[in-house]
């Protein structure tokens, strides 16, 4: 990811130079941080006495494993026969920078980092302070030395998130086991605990925790890299008119270009493909304005080039070429062992979840079709076509599948709106679903991206917008023509052991009528912040210009 300079700003309201959620490769900044954890005592443990200390660096989850051991706490370090405390060797405690969700800034270097610890600089404009508890304040004092007065805040554990939220919003270190979905997870030097291609060795939040003898056994770390599942969820696909003539022209891979390796990486690549597969299909038109829709069969190499892992079928348009033709399509993903949900050849098999195992994970997809006026594409017991959104099933169905395990996440196709929505009953629908568990729900309808809600323990994303279709603008009923429709949310989910940790917005924007590339700074920050403001969580502010802070090391500044 892109390193930012020392004037970045931390929130999209403070001029925010958030980089894309790129992922290339960058050259660190040396930092002075020291390779050798140093002790937090020396003084040594007594012969012959039973008891642990523990270090107050040592955190809670860490602690708790400590009390396991059987021996009796004391409160004295010189009175212990065992020590739990920072040292050269043991368990490697993973910490992350982190921020409110609402937060346009993408990372910063260990440069930075340094400059905000030692009070050279702060990582907002506001000169907020870094919040983290006592015990991570120990841990990082002991490898980094005392921090300068006014650069870190103590603040409780159960309080440190609310704390963060309050205006002006505040960055965080957090241990990774902390780590959920109102943060927003910040790269260091472009390394970030909860991406796939983490590198510890070259990440400078991490402590090493060891005992003073080996009678005992610690984990690895905090962080298992075989427990890490990440899903991605797309939204508008229909690869016809303009999309498929340029798939005709200049090659079926070019939509996937440009995003492939944040689909393709993903462990779970969901594609909302609205269109059957029709081998009668008629050369695409790009200027047509055709509202009866279908792919060649040979489109499918598109999905399967970007790692297709599950296929949704709540889309109207599944139903435009007939019986046949969605059950061949529904073939087509069976003879590529592509499992699909909120279509299918009946209603039984529409309304049926996709259930999968990631990692250690279980997660379940399932969706409906919620348009009122649309019961003609919706699957009956001798009909094809996409599941019907009976709200009292399928918070059974939720449930039901809460109950084994699963984290369900659940995709509507539902009534359509050409601003940040949510649009008509949306909030109605989008709210039972999640009131029944469902951790992520995602609007695959949406061809203007919608605004966010976290509600309880579940993250709603009212609408995407489109992946791979033409709208490079839409004319309005007034004859305005807007272009929003080329701004496109692709979200990564991250899971961890059971858990959900949180989604990380990838921005994109439609080009050549066909193909989404990644956004610059400058446009990721206007989305990010629109959409932060447009769902209640902060004001939206016109973005100035960035000035300058300290320098500490040279810096180069990324291309737009």
């Amino acid at each position: 990811m892109k390193k930012l300079s020392l004037f970045l700003i931390f929130i999209f309201l403070l001029a925010a130079c958030g980089t894309p959620v790129t992922e290339p490769s960058a050259t660190n900044v040396p930092v002075a941080l020291p390779d050798t954890p140093v002790p937090l005592s020396t003084s040594p443990a007594l012969p012959g006495e039973n008891g642990l200390w523990v270090s107050p660096a040592v955190p809670d989850t860490l602690r708790e494993t400590a009390k396991t051991f059987g021996l009796p706490m004391v409160e004295t370090r010189d009175s212990a026969s065992q020590i739990l405390d920072v040292a050269d060797s043991g368990s490697l405690w993973i910490y992350a920078l982190v921020a409110p969700f609402p937060t346009v800034m993408d990372g910063i270097t260990s440069a930075e980092l340094t400059s905000a610890w030692q009070g050279a600089s702060t990582l907002t404009s506001n000169g907020q302070p870094l919040l983290m508890t006592e015990s991570t304040l120990g841990a990082l004092t002991a490898i980094w030395g005392e921090p300068a007065s006014g650069a870190v805040r103590s603040v409780p554990s159960e309080q440190i998130l609310n704390e963060a939220w309050t205006q002006p919003l505040s960055p965080a270190i957090i241990p990774f086991e902390d780590i959920q979905p109102k943060w927003k997870v910040l790269t260091v030097d472009g390394q970030s605990p909860i991406h796939k291609d983490f590198d510890a060795s070259s990440y400078p939040l991490k402590v090493t925790f060891g005992l003073s003898n080996s009678t005992f056994t610690l984990s690895a770390s905090n962080r298992d890299e075989s427990k890490l599942a990440t899903v991605v969820m797309t939204g508008v696909t229909a690869m016809v008119r303009a999309t498929a003539f340029t798939m005709e022209t200049k090659g079926v891979m070019r939509p996937g270009e440009l995003i492939h390796d944040w689909l393709h990486n993903a462990d779970v690549t969901h594609i909302s493909n609205e269109v059957p597969f029709d081998p009668d299909c008629p050369f695409p038109e790009p200027g047509h304005k055709n509202f009866i829709l279908c792919s060649d069969p040979k489109y499918l190499e598109l999905l399967q080039y970007v790692g297709v892992d599950v296929i949704e079928l709540t889309g109207d348009h599944f139903a435009d070429r007939g019986t046949q033709a969605m059950l061949d399509t529904l073939q087509m993903y069976r003879d590529n062992n592509t499992p699909y949900y909120g279509g299918g050849a009946n209603e039984e098999e529409a309304r049926k979840p996709v259930l999968m195992e990631v990692n250690g994970n279980k997660i379940a997809f399932m969706g409906c079709n919620g348009k009122f006026s649309y019961d003609f594409v919706k699957a009956t017991d001798f009909k094809p076509g996409a599941a019907d959104c009976d709200y009292e099933f399928f918070t059974k169905q939720i449930q039901d599948v809460v109950a084994q395990g699963y984290m369900v996440i659940f995709t509507f196709q539902h009534e359509e709106c050409y601003h940040y929505g949510p649009c008509y009953k949306h909030e109605e629908g989008f709210h039972v679903v999640a009131d029944a568990g469902a951790t992520v729900v995602s609007g695959s309808q949406a061809h203007y991206p919608h605004l966010m809600e976290f509600r309880g323990d579940s993250f709603i994303h009212f609408g995407l917008g489109n992946l791979f279709f033409d709208q490079m603008t839409y004319e309005l009923p007034d004859g305005s023509v807007i272009d929003e429709t080329r701004r496109e949310f692709i979200d990564r989910h991250v899971f961890y052991d059971g858990k959900y940790l949180g989604v990380e917005l990838l921005t994109a924007m439609l080009e050549d009528f066909s193909r989404p590339r990644p956004m610059n700074e400058r446009e990721r920050t206007q989305f990010l912040s629109e959409y932060f403001a447009y769902s209640g969580w902060v004001e939206l502010q016109p973005t100035p210009i960035p000035q300058p802070t300290v320098t500490l090391t040279p810096i180069i500044l990324p291309t737009p």
